[in-house]
């Protein structure tokens, strides 16, 4: 396993302070969750995406909500549907008759945090409006380029795909969000306590740790950790891997890796190290690459699910040799 050497950076004090503040704030809303609520944050300070599929009820509003308390940071929602036209989540100039000339007036995705809710509800049209502003961080408005407040999260839910009245997303869509995770029910214990305590929002006790500004600092910091030749090589052969499997129709790209390797430099950073380790691509690979990857129509042993990409990628994780 690669050792921190002495050319690596000191993480901050105040950096990893704040690290598990942060961490701590969002947990408060989501008891029990912790695994959860760290991809989110990874997710968060490399300037990803995070694409959740469960059922209703399991928290989704809830994590964007404590998110974007906890950071200081503007939230915004916006409900997917069949009718939902691009202006509606990127705005529209309109005619001001005292100014004489057209205004622009933003829509709700200038915040620091949109919750694209139901995702796969609405056409394919209006999904593909997200797709300037979750990969460059600005939006294309009436042929002018606006950039969007910084920090900048999607999080997007999607419902299963047999569910009734929802369009697939396309492999360009998926492509943009870093992650894609699933919530889960709770813990039975922690369960119990929600159902005896009277409802509260649990969001109005997130305390808030951070501001936006310096939320933009930490992801500056998650450029400067560790990750040596050893770990890049490791890691192109983790991918190459995909691409040849026989269980797998379609492997992952090079932007995939590339999101794994920030990805895996803010898993570090929220863990108070300032290099990664193989660990850190492990925890990390399949909420990274699952959605990325098609798995084959052929493959035997495996039937075409989202459970079945899953094994086969960890299949793959566990072939790969880790560098010493």
């Amino acid at each position: 396993m690669p050792e921190m050497t002495s050319s690596a950076l000191a993480l901050e004090p105040q950096s990893s302070e704040q690290l598990i503040a942060l961490r701590r704030a969002v947990e408060l809303a989501l008891e029990g969750k912790s695994e959860v609520v760290e991809l989110a944050l990874v997710a968060l300070l490399a300037r990803g995406h995070v694409l959740i599929e469960d059922v209703p009820g399991v928290g989704k509003t809830t994590l964007a909500r404590a998110l974007a308390r906890a950071v200081g940071g503007q939230l915004r929602r916006v409900q997917f549907t069949s009718d939902l036209l691009p202006s509606d989540v990127l705005g529209v100039s309109v005619f001001d008759q005292r100014r004489a000339e057209f205004v622009l007036r933003h829509g709700p995705i200038f915040a620091n945090v949109l919750l694209a809710d139901e995702i796969n509800r609405a056409s394919p049209r209006t999904q593909s409006a997200l797709l300037e502003a979750m990969s460059e961080g600005r939006v294309s408005l009436d042929g002018k380029t606006v950039d969007l407040p910084q920090p900048f999260l999607v999080i997007a839910t999607q419902n299963p795909q047999d569910f009734a009245g929802t369009f697939p997303l396309p492999e360009s869509q998926l492509d943009r969000f870093m992650m894609r995770l699933r919530i889960g029910y709770p813990p039975p214990q922690v369960e119990m306590r929600l159902l005896l305590e009277p409802e509260t929002d649990r969001v109005e006790n997130v305390p808030v740790v951070l501001d936006p500004n310096t939320l933009v600092s930490l992801e500056r910091e998650v450029e400067l950790v560790t990750f040596d030749g050893a770990l890049a090589t490791y890691l192109q052969a983790l991918i190459t891997a995909t691409r040849s499997s026989p269980a797998l129709s379609l492997g992952a790209s090079t932007r995939a890796g590339m999101n794994l390797s920030r990805a895996a430099r803010a898993r570090a950073l929220l863990n108070g190290r300032s290099y990664c380790t193989p660990d850190d691509i492990h925890a990390l690979a399949v909420p990274v690459l699952a959605h990325r990857v098609r798995l084959s129509s052929h493959a035997e042993g495996y039937t075409p699910s989202r459970d079945e990409a899953e094994t086969a990628l960890r299949e793959i994780v566990a072939r790969v040799p880790v560098p010493l």
